[in-house]
């Protein structure tokens, strides 16, 4: 099988609060080899080897003292380099127009140097070459809704970006607190999609904005299949979110953050549900992935190889992912420091290693071996 050619390696970016390292493995990912830390010190909220060119690859830094930067590497992540210029709402340095940089994605296909970003104070910027320069995008930057955002306890942030694979024009991204938004014709107007998604904490339960979302997905085979983990629930949505359908029945708890697919199968969905916004850790300690294999309907505990006793960790929302081999690799990493990996879709786990500083963010990536 093409994907699973020996020329490849899986390499994960593990992204931590004291600095970023890899896990590289052959494709049979029997084996990892951990090197790191890179930017060390820095806290890096958002890590990935970008799909149209996995030697290249971005990462968001940021230290109290040292500041905010973007870095890049042009090697599949051996080497790091920062960049002169970040996404910001004004040129000043002032926690008004930057207060952190909380998702960094790559654009369309046809346009390698075009990057995303979101950032706190709640805003969408683009790059056109490669993280050198960064425009502010006004439609969604100054949305009449804006108003109704609020911060969640993480913040006020723009923290999901997707890019439809087959249409580039349907952008989408989600907000804490705010919602989903969707844009259909390439970021020059945009619309709140969150029609269907429990809001007990807004005063009108129907209110189209100011919805608090963990994560947003969007299915790469299926680019009108959204998934998106909620402040309350697990929703899916077949008609690039017009529409939300619940499908927390099954799972011990409606809280939680991560969220991963298997892009193979637009139906094979990932949580990991925690006991619940007071209590933001792993319900009763016990560490589980849970799988559904038609889009939310029925859930499956997966367990093999994780500790089902006092396990009390946090995985965040950019802490679980999947790798485009067949079958589908799945990782996660913890509030703990403890990087999981499992080369059978979830089946079964093993410790990549631990004690690691605590994990924000898991990104994996095919890159060809010399790089």
């Amino acid at each position: 099988m093409e994907q699973r050619a020996e020329s490849q390696q899986v390499v994960l970016l593990v992204a931590t609060r004291k600095g970023l390292f890899t896990a590289r493995a052959a494709p049979r990912r029997a084996d990892w080899t951990l090197e790191g830390p890179f930017i060390a010190g820095y806290e890096i909220q958002s890590a990935f080897l970008d799909p149209r060119d996995p030697r290249r690859g971005y990462a968001a830094a940021h230290h109290p003292v040292w500041g905010i930067h973007v870095y890049r590497t042009d090697d599949g992540g051996r080497s790091w380099a920062s960049l002169a210029d970040v996404p910001r709402h004004r040129r000043d340095e002032s926690a008004h127009s930057l207060r952190m940089i909380w998702s960094l994605a790559p654009g369309p296909a046809q346009a390698s140097d075009t990057l995303l970003a979101g950032i706190e104070p709640p805003g969408l910027f683009i790059s056109e070459d490669g993280g050198e320069r960064w425009q502010g995008v006004t439609a969604f930057n100054e949305h009449p809704t804006r108003d109704t955002w609020s911060p969640a306890k993480g913040g006020l942030a723009v923290h999901s970006l997707a890019v439809d694979p087959k249409d580039p024009r349907w952008l989408y991204l989600a907000l804490s607190a705010g919602g989903v938004y969707r844009s259909g014709d390439g970021g020059e107007t945009w619309e709140p999609v969150n029609r269907g998604v429990r809001a007990p904490y807004l005063a009108d339960s129907r209110a189209e904005s100011g919805h608090c979302v963990h994560r947003l997905l969007l299915h790469p085979q299926r680019p009108q299949r959204l998934y998106q983990q909620s402040h309350n629930g697990t929703y899916v949505s077949d008609d690039r979110g017009e529409h939300w359908e619940e499908v927390t029945a099954g799972l011990p708890s409606d809280f939680g953050y991560a969220l991963a697919v298997d892009p193979h199968d637009p139906d094979t969905v990932f949580v990991i549900p925690e006991r619940s916004s007071q209590f933001r850790a792993t319900v009763d300690g016990r560490l589980r992935v849970y799988r559904s294999r038609d889009a939310g309907a029925h859930w499956t505990p997966l367990t093999d190889g994780l500790p089902q006793a006092n396990a009390f960790v946090t995985i965040l929302r950019d802490g679980m992912d999947s790798d485009a081999l067949t079958p589908s690799g799945l990782y996660f990493g913890t509030s703990s420091g403890h990087l999981f990996a499992s080369r059978e879709g979830g089946e079964r786990w093993s410790l990549v290693c631990g004690f690691l500083p605590g994990i924000l963010s898991v990104r994996a990536a095919l890159v060809p071996n010399d790089a």
